[in-house]
C-alpha cells in the first residue's frame, strides 16, 4: 500500500521499526517487517497525544502539529506567545542537557506563520543565564526572527500567585511572561533527573518560577505536579531526539546520551509525561508526580484509552 505524507497522518501507520506507545521501551527492539501498523493507532478525529519517530526535528515537528490541527489550532493572530525550552545548562546542544535550538527555532517560525504577536523563548537557567543562552544555541535559534530570547536572571520581575487546590505549593512566584503571555508553549528535553526521575514537560516549569530550592525541600514531586493547578501549557513538545539516559540534569558527556529520534507533542503535559516515562525504561507510575498529577484532574495518564498518533517518517 502506497501512502503520500498526508494518508499517513491520518492513518498513523508506522513503517520500520515497531513504535507503540503501549510499550515504548520497545523502540529499543529489533525492527519489524514494514507497514505493520502500530499498535492502537488512531484511526480518526484529532488526537490527544502524537508521537512522531525519525526525520529532522522540523519534519516531525511540522508532522505533530498538523496531527494536531496545525499551528492555528494554538496560536492565534495578533496572540503573544511564550515558549519555555529548558536552557538551563551551559552545554552545547548534542549534550542533550537542554532542547534543541532546531526546534525551538522552527516553533518559533510555526508561530510566526500563525500570526503571532510577540514571541518570547526564556528560562530560569541553572548556569549562568549568558553562557546557557549562548552555548545551548539559542541565541542563534532566535537569530533572524521576530522571537526575543529574554534574561530571567531578575528577582525583582517574578510575582506571587496563589496555587488553589494545592497542599504543599500554595503559593510561587513566577515569571511574568508566563502570567501576561496569551499562549504558553512548553517545549522541555527528555532526560533523566536524580532527584525526580526525570526531566520531561512539567518538571520544566522549574524554570518558569523564582523559588525553586522551595520545591527541592517540600515533596519536589507533588510541587511539580502541583503547579499544573495554576495554569497549564496550551501546548507540550518534548524533545526525545538524543535523551540523557543517565547523570541528569546536567550530565557528564556524549556517553551519558542515546540517540532516539521521537518527538512527543500533546497539550496534556500528563499523557507527555507517561509516554516520556516509557521511553526511558519506566512505568508511568513509577515516577511519582505523574500519578498525583493524574489524581489531581490536570491530565490523564491513561495512554491506553487515549487517542495517541504515531508517526514513523523516513
Amino acid at each position: 500500500m502506497n501512502l503520500d505524507r498526508r494518508d499517513f497522518l491520518k492513518t498513523g501507520f508506522a513503517f520500520g521499526a515497531a513504535f507503540s506507545l503501549a510499550d515504548l521501551s520497545g523502540l529499543f527492539a529489533a525492527d519489524v517487517p514494514a507497514a505493520t501498523p502500530a499498535a492502537g493507532a488512531a484511526t480518526g478525529g484529532v488526537p490527544q497525544l502524537v508521537a512522531v519517530r525519525n526525520g529532522t526535528r522540523g519534519q516531525m515537528l511540522d508532522s505533530a502539529i498538523e496531527a494536531l490541527g496545525g499551528i492555528k489550532a494554538f496560536v492565534k493572530s495578533g496572540q503573544s506567545v511564550v515558549i519555555k525550552p529548558n536552557i538551563g545548562w551551559d552545554v552545547v546542544p548534542d549534550l542533550g542537557a537542554n532542547t534543541h535550538p532546531d526546534l525551538v527555532r522552527r516553533m518559533i517560525q510555526l508561530c510566526e506563520q500563525a500570526g503571532a504577536g510577540e514571541i518570547s523563548v526564556f528560562d530560569n537557567t541553572c548556569d549562568n543565564w549568558q553562557s546557557a543562552y549562548n552555548n545551548s544555541g539559542m541565541n542563534e535559534a532566535v537569530k533572524g526572527t521576530r522571537a526575543k530570547l529574554v534574561a530571567a536572571n531578575d528577582e525583582s520581575l517574578y510575582r506571587g500567585v496563589k496555587i488553589n487546590g494545592a497542599t504543599k505549593l500554595r503559593e510561587a512566584r513566577v515569571h511574568p511572561l508566563i502570567l501576561d503571555s496569551d499562549v504558553y508553549i512548553n517545549m522541555p528535553v527528555l532526560k533523566h533527573h536524580s532527584g525526580a526521575g526525570m526531566t520531561a514537560c512539567m518538571k520544566n516549569a522549574m524554570g518558569v518560577v523564582w523559588d525553586r530550592r522551595y520545591w527541592h525541600s517540600n515533596d519536589l514531586h507533588q510541587c511539580i505536579a502541583e503547579f499544573q493547578l495554576f495554569r497549564k501549557p496550551a501546548l507540550n513538545v518534548l524533545d526525545a531526539y538524543h535523551p540523557m539516559m543517565r547523570n541528569g540534569p546536567r550530565g557528564t558527556g556524549a556517553g551519558d546520551v542515546v540517540e532516539m529520534k521521537c518527538l512527543i507533542v500533546s497539550p496534556d503535559a500528563v499523557a507527555a509525561d507517561a509516554a516520556a516515562a516509557k521511553l526511558l525504561g519506566h512505568k508511568p507510575s513509577d515516577i511519582r508526580y505523574i500519578p498525583i498529577a493524574a489524581k489531581l484532574g490536570v491530565g490523564s495518564m491513561d495512554l491506553d484509552g487515549m487517542n495517541i498518533r504515531r508517526l514513523q517518517l523516513s
